[in-house]
């Protein structure tokens, strides 16, 4: 069993700021250094970083639609392969399958309205109400369901 911790972090208030992952990885808000999301298909998503790497995520601040993970083009930031219902898609998929709450960083480079200015910020837990696969813009399919 891990020391994952679905829910707030002792010490850690909604709107803190962190300059870097490193940052965010040492206080446990959000532990991996790239990826995006925090968790384990075998017990769930803890925390998502919304850092505008994927083409069809919308950040409307209070709801958020979140691409999930794989298939994305570094380059162009194009969903240029379907995406598989693994691994943190999975976690997702658990997290909202057993009501886990899911803190949510907001990075700088995340193109919204919402997005700090620089470094990333704590924005609060989140619940994962639904997922479902869906065509994106570059015509992948994302938001893996099973």
């Amino acid at each position: 069993m891990s020391d994952r911790i679905f829910g707030e972090i002792p010490g850690i208030a909604e709107g803190q700021t962190f300059a870097n992952r490193i940052e965010l990885s040492l206080s446990l808000v959000h532990r991996p250094r790239q990826a995006g999301i925090s968790g384990s298909q075998l017990e769930g998503a803890d925390c998502i970083v919304l850092s505008g790497g994927y083409e069809d995520d919308v950040d409307y601040e209070n709801v958020i639609v979140y691409t999930g993970h794989g298939g994305r083009d570094i380059s162009s930031g194009k969903q240029v392969t379907d995406q598989d219902m693994i691994r943190g898609n999975l976690a997702l998929a658990l997290s909202c399958q057993r009501g886990l709450p899911v803190r949510v960083i907001r990075g700088y480079t995340n193109l919204s309205s919402h997005a700090p200015q620089e470094g990333y910020r704590y924005d609060g837990l989140f619940r994962v109400e639904e997922y479902w696969k869906e065509k994106g813009r570059s015509g992948a399919w994302f938001g893996a369901s099973d």
